[in-house]
């Protein structure tokens, strides 16, 4: 009988690739499609909202936070003094604070701190304010009014714009508080030195003055009032306040809030004690005129012509 041979199966197997007809592109489309349509989402969400509400976004992501803001602006030894204060009176806020994006336009009176308000004025107005005074509920400063109107008339001046964008800087982002203007004018800075017409040139210099922090303004818990006087007596007004007269702004923080409760009042330091009010200001402005005085000195020394040897 013969043997039977075993009968040898070679089963060979080809693995292709899926090709055109394969299945993988359909999760990268699908990854697509969905990227494309959040993208279409976002943009139909962002052009049904309100313009304020668009600026809110924008701000957010072009804005520094409050604490950023403040320690680039006033340094870290203010910003820490105004910090412990704000912990100890409004811990939520501080914490909130960390992340939301800063008002381009502060409220000073919820600054917290005197030196921190000091800082900001200075930095806001520079040289052109005189008199400054800050106290727990009020801040009150003098502008000349050489700086916004030409000698002894209602025209305004070339500064003017500039002038009044810096004391708009300070009024804009006032909530629950009064805005005081005075418009004083000398009668010997006008024609033919007549009472009445210094009364009436500061009378109508008010009215100018008025309407652009009234339009400025962001939020309708502020109130702005004003009182046009001429003077005779011209002295005692120094080197600061030399022209035809000058504005007295004041700011006073009203005794409730829209909320019905009590404004938090403006702080001495909590870190080596208080300081004379008027002397941080003016030490700020002494360093700042300084800079101005260094900056003009370089612009001078670099347009000298090099010597020819």
């Amino acid at each position: 009988m013969a043997d039977k041979k075993a009968t040898i199966v070679i089963k060979k197997i080809t693995v292709a690739g899926g090709g055109a007809h394969g299945g993988a592109w359909k999760v990268a489309f699908a990854d697509f499609m969905t990227a494309m349509m959040a993208f279409f989402l976002v943009m139909w969400l962002l052009a049904t909202q309100s313009e304020q509400t668009k600026k809110a976004v924008s701000d957010y992501f072009s804005t520094p936070s409050v604490i950023e803001y403040e320690f680039n602006n006033y340094g870290v030894e203010l910003t820490l003094e105004k910090l412990f204060l704000d912990l100890i009176n409004e811990p939520l806020k501080v914490f909130q604070a960390f992340v939301n994006p800063m008002d381009r336009t502060p409220n000073v009176m919820a600054m917290g701190m005197k030196k921190v308000v000091q800082a900001h004025l200075a930095t806001q107005l520079g040289e052109i304010a005189t008199n400054v005074n800050v106290t727990p509920d009020t801040i009150v400063f003098e502008i000349p009014d050489l700086y916004l109107f030409k000698a002894g008339t209602t025209m305004p001046a070339a500064q003017f714009v500039a002038v009044m964008d810096k004391v708009k800087g300070i009024t804009t982002g006032l909530q629950d508080a009064d805005v005081q203007i005075t418009s004083l004018v000398y009668d010997d800075s006008v024609y033919g030195r007549d009472p009445k017409v210094a009364r009436n040139v500061a009378e109508e210099r008010l009215a100018i003055v008025e309407l652009q922090i009234k339009g400025s303004l962001e939020h309708e818990s502020v109130g702005v009032s004003g009182t046009a006087v001429n003077s005779r007596d011209t002295r005692g007004r120094g080197e600061n306040q030399a022209g035809g007269g000058y504005f007295k702004i004041e700011i006073r923080q009203r005794p409730e809030t829209k909320t019905g409760k009590p404004p938090r009042a403006l702080q001495d330091g909590v870190f080596g004690g208080t300081s004379p009010e008027q002397k941080s200001y003016d030490d700020y402005v002494s360093r700042l005129s300084e800079r101005k005085s260094e900056r003009k000195a370089n612009r001078a020394s670099n347009r000298r012509p090099a010597r020819r040897e």
